[in-house]
């Protein structure tokens, strides 16, 4: 039985370095749907137990958006479990469904998030997703995914991104959000990117700076013409529900008419 079509997915993501909290408290404004502060690539080694402790202040107060923190390792989980600005976490470099038990053992009550970073990982794509009741998503971890495969052209990615989207609609999970684009000044090349994921089934991504956030959630929000046609769908279903064409030619069922909704859903957010 194929599992309901999930509600609408966050479409911005915005990583923070856990040791600057005056950048995290900054990004509390910044228009994004998800803060993510980062104990884990944007720390340096040195800074570690500081970012641990700064992450573990900044959260111990709820905030008005969800606040979500990629962890370095599970020596971060004892200073993080039970806080209460603490919406998720995201666990790098999960390559089995036990990696996701582990944690959830040690961080019960917490949206999980699994990030996929190897070969074997995007393997082990939908035993990941359905691991534990306490995954919310998976996502691909480019940066390291890319290293791992040798991948030398971006479009080289693209089966490890369908197989993501596929293992997280099999497992009823909302659609992966894209990595990171890492050139910061390339809001061009930013949306271009967006474009091609939306395309592969992906739905919003995460950002290294606000000024990304903007182009992102253009990029995944529906057009003016989805929309009209979305309204064309519905209304068509709502006066006969059985298969028909319309009269320029689209054909319309229960799918069809599904996907509309999920447009008109994303609509709402403009």
């Amino acid at each position: 039985m194929t599992a309901p079509l999930p509600g609408p997915a966050p479409l911005t993501w915005l990583y923070v370095p856990g040791d600057r909290p005056e950048v995290m408290a900054k990004a509390l404004s910044s228009g994004a749907d998800v803060v993510i502060v980062d104990l884990e690539d944007a720390v340096a080694p040195k800074r570690k137990e500081y970012a641990r402790a700064a992450t573990a202040e900044f959260l111990s107060s709820s905030h008005g958006i969800p606040v979500h923190v990629r962890i370095a390792d599970e020596r971060d989980l004892p200073s993080l479990a039970g806080l209460p600005g603490l919406s998720g976490l995201r666990v790098p470099k999960v390559s089995h469904a036990s990696d996701i038990h582990r944690v959830a053992s040690r961080a019960p009550d917490v949206a999980l998030y699994a990030l996929l970073e190897s070969a074997l990982a995007v393997e082990h794509a939908h035993a990941i997703a359905a691991a534990h009741p306490a995954v919310r998503g998976i996502a691909l971890g480019e940066a390291d995914l890319r290293a791992d495969l040798g991948v030398r052209d971006d479009a080289g990615l693209d089966w490890s991104r369908g197989r993501a989207v596929v293992a997280a609609r099999a497992a009823g999970l909302a659609p992966p959000a894209q990595s990171v684009y890492p050139d910061v000044q390339d809001l061009d090349g930013l949306a271009a990117s967006c474009r091609h994921g939306r395309a592969l089934g992906l739905i919003g991504r995460a950002a290294i700076h606000p000024r990304q956030l903007p182009v992102i959630e253009r990029a995944y929000l529906p057009t003016a013409q989805e929309i009209v046609e979305a309204e064309e769908i519905i209304e068509a279903a709502a006066a006969d529900a059985g298969a028909h064409a319309l009269p320029d030619g689209r054909f319309v069922d229960a799918a069809i008419v599904a996907a509309a909704r999920r447009t008109l859903s994303l609509a709402g957010r403009r």
